[in-house]
């Protein structure tokens, strides 16, 4: 059974307030903290606003490609529960982890085989593992028969071309969480409606099981 969504790419507040105030909220929401090629990304003090609102449980992800020490320091002291880290070794994963006190997402992106067995250079460091597509601002699918053979242990998030009226519960065997971005858009902007939509479906997934 799928366990949780994560909602990606997040950057205005009335969007953030709609999903945080939804009936069947997500476990996660992410903003693009320092890649700023993204149309997702979120200069530092409107990130401040942001992630300063009463989550009411939900978990906040800083996404990061190769942070620098610098923005790790500016972002300290804001209100993250993970930071989900690409382009990061699994040393210097694990030396963020110990510094920052900070839940680890580490974000492999999927080709081949050999893209997913990275993944056994961070299952003992990372709190989840996501496994994406190629691409930063427009993440390819992948053939999810690649990650047939990890085990049930590692805690798997899923991301790369997924769509928010997908038949989600085919992805509950492959992964514990989704990760969606792109296609709750219209216009390249976050839709709400295809966020209600992706929820309410999450949620009678849910009640079904």
């Amino acid at each position: 059974m799928i366990k949780g969504i994560k909602i990606c790419g997040i950057s205005d507040l009335e969007t953030l307030n709609y999903i945080v105030e939804h009936a069947h909220p997500p476990q996660f929401i992410g903003f693009i903290t320092n890649y700023k090629k993204s149309k997702r990304y979120i200069e530092f003090e409107k990130l401040k606003e942001l992630v300063n609102i009463d989550r009411k449980g939900i978990n906040f992800v800083s996404v990061l490609v190769n942070p620098d020490d610098e923005i790790l320091e500016k972002i300290k002291n804001l209100k993250f529960d993970y930071y989900q880290l690409y382009d990061v070794s699994p040393e210097t994963t694990k030396l963020i982890k110990e510094k920052y006190k900070i839940k680890i997402i580490s974000a492999l992106t999927i080709n081949n085989k050999d893209d997913v067995d990275q993944y056994k250079k961070y299952e003992t460091i990372s709190d989840i593992i996501l496994f994406d597509g190629k691409g930063y601002e427009k993440s390819f699918g992948f053939d999810h028969k690649l990650l047939n053979n990890v085990p049930n242990t590692v805690k798997k998030m899923l991301a790369g071309n997924i769509q928010y009226n997908d038949e989600l519960e085919k992805f509950s065997k492959i992964a514990d969480i989704i990760d969606i971005s792109g296609s709750l858009e219209t216009a390249g902007k976050k839709d709400t409606s295809k966020i209600n939509i992706l929820l309410e479906n999450i949620s009678e997934i849910k009640n079904e099981n």
